[in-house]
């Protein structure tokens, strides 16, 4: 019979402060940093709010990463306003505990999840984590440690970092609570945000972004209906989001009582302010159905080259085509999607143009439901050969036949940092009266292309193909046996 593992010492002292409020209280001053996440991981867990307000006010690293603690466990409101209260009591003194080093409250739930787990390990992980910690201080708190000996130092600001989903309605309670914090803050208290998601550009919304340090905003979502009359308070705000690294723009609408002449000064406003984005890398167009004959508007405006750039389920003009693959600065990119783009009528040359252009740095390309045919795919060959970083290819739901699709193959068995193809099931993989895929077709298919990847000295190089269920629109996989959807596990 096997003994129960004993429990660590440091445990066994967490629990017994727990027991003893009143002790716990008087001592968190004087206890070692060691035991601060081990004591604050179980008093957060068993909810001891009025030790939790105590320790947050002589928390003794750079930062205090809740998200990553609550991702795992879900308090009551009330724990969470006990942290938030320690904090503000916290700034509100003017002499701050000695051993205080808080600089950032981080409350994303992705971030620095290693801490709990390394500080409930060893002493010497723990100290290797304090010290990882303290090389991300806030630059204002080291400019106030630097100060001139003697000197009154102001009292530096503590971040507050989350990542907010603004959508219709009111904020849940415990952003409301962390708002009504940062405005009784006496700006003591920034709100920092890297990810942002707008569903609804409301003036409380907006409000809500007055809040918050907008120069941290890395990741933007916009995804709503526009008015006219909130799209202009919202612009000012965009224009002050100087660190933008992605932008994605999906599913815009303007609503039934917007005139064209509003429309185009919509686009006006929001596509001049990308000339303050200076470090914006992804750029993400979907589904816009403003888009089509405005494409130069947005491609003038932007400052530096982007990583990635992906139009889907757009409409677009010839001309719009023709001016992205001619004018788009591609001296750094790496993702290229124009999945759902109708190029059907379109002269495949400007793509061409593209790929050959953005050739020597492309690693990540999806053409995917463009309906791309032969001739356009034979045409972007020679091009899509020279691509010598390319490690994905994507181009799904088009109508191509086996014989190109062997031909395209051969093109691209010498890109040795081509791992992933994921390829659209060719017209004689299809029943000829019922339209639908056939599976012994498909399966005799990829069959052909392994023996030619062996055949070719590349059988690292995995090939999938994927069509669509012609009842739910689900995608068949194919590698080596089909992944079917619910439709055909029925039949």
């Amino acid at each position: 019979m096997s003994l129960p593992t004993p429990r660590r010492l440091l445990e066994l002292a967490c629990q017994s402060l727990l027991r003893d409020e009143a002790l716990a209280m008087s001592a968190v001053e004087m206890l070692p940093a060691e035991i601060f996440p081990p004591l604050f991981m179980a008093a957060f867990a068993g909810k001891h709010d009025k030790i939790l307000k105590m320790m947050v006010q002589s928390w003794p690293f750079p930062c205090l990463p809740l998200g990553a603690l609550m991702k795992d466990q879900q308090p009551h409101q009330e724990t969470f306003q006990a942290v938030l209260d320690g904090l503000d009591a916290l700034l509100a003194q003017e002499v701050r505990p000695r051993r205080w080093k808080l600089q950032v409250l981080n409350l994303q739930k992705d971030a620095h999840q290693e801490f709990w787990t390394v500080w409930s390990g060893t002493r010497a992980a723990a100290c290797s984590l304090m010290e990882t910690e303290t090389t991300q201080s806030v630059g204002k708190r080291q400019k106030v440690e630097s100060s001139r000996a003697g000197s009154k130092p102001p009292l530096a600001p503590v971040e507050v970092f989350i990542d907010l989903s603004l959508k219709e309605g009111a904020p849940d309670e415990s952003l409301s609570y962390l708002i009504k914090k940062v405005s009784q803050g006496r700006g003591l208290l920034h709100l920092c945000c890297k990810k942002l998601k707008i569903f609804a550009v409301s003036m409380q919304n907006i409000n809500i972004l007055k809040m918050v340090q907008l120069d941290s905003v890395q990741d933007l979502e916009v995804n709503c209906t526009w008015k006219p009359s909130t799209l202009k308070k919202f612009v000012p705000q965009l224009s002050q989001m100087g660190n933008l690294r992605r932008f994605l723009l999906s599913h815009i609408l303007t609503s039934s009582h917007t005139t064209p002449a509003q429309e185009q000064q919509c686009v006006r406003q929001l596509t001049s302010q990308f000339l303050s984005l200076h470090h914006l890398q992804e750029l993400c167009l979907d589904a816009l159905s403003f888009l089509e004959g405005r494409l130069h508007q947005v491609l003038r405006c932007l400052q530096t080259p982007l990583e990635a750039l992906s139009i889907t389920n757009c409409s677009l003009s010839e001309n719009d085509f023709a001016h992205l693959c001619q004018n788009l600065n591609v001296s750094q990119l790496k993702g290229l999607s124009f999945s759902g783009l109708n190029l059907t009528n379109m002269s495949s040359g400007p793509l061409q143009l593209l790929i050959e252009r953005a050739s020597a740095t492309l690693q990540d390309l999806d053409l995917d439901e463009c309906g791309i045919m032969d001739p356009e795919i034979t045409d972007i060959l020679p091009a899509l050969s020279l691509c010598s970083e390319l490690t994905t290819f994507s181009f799904c739901e088009n109508p191509i036949s086996m014989s190109v699709l062997e031909e395209l193959l051969r093109h691209t068995i010498g890109l040795s940092k081509l791992n992933h193809v994921l390829y659209a099931a060719p017209i004689e993989s299809y029943e000829e009266l019922t339209g639908t895929l056939h599976l012994g077709r498909l399966a005799q298919v990829h069959t052909t292309l392994r023996q030619l990847l062996q055949d070719l000295g590349r059988p690292d190089m995995v090939w999938f193909s994927a069509s669509p269920c012609p009842h739910c629109g689900d995608r068949t996989f194919y590698d080596p046996n089909p992944i079917l959807c619910p439709c055909y596990m029925s039949i």
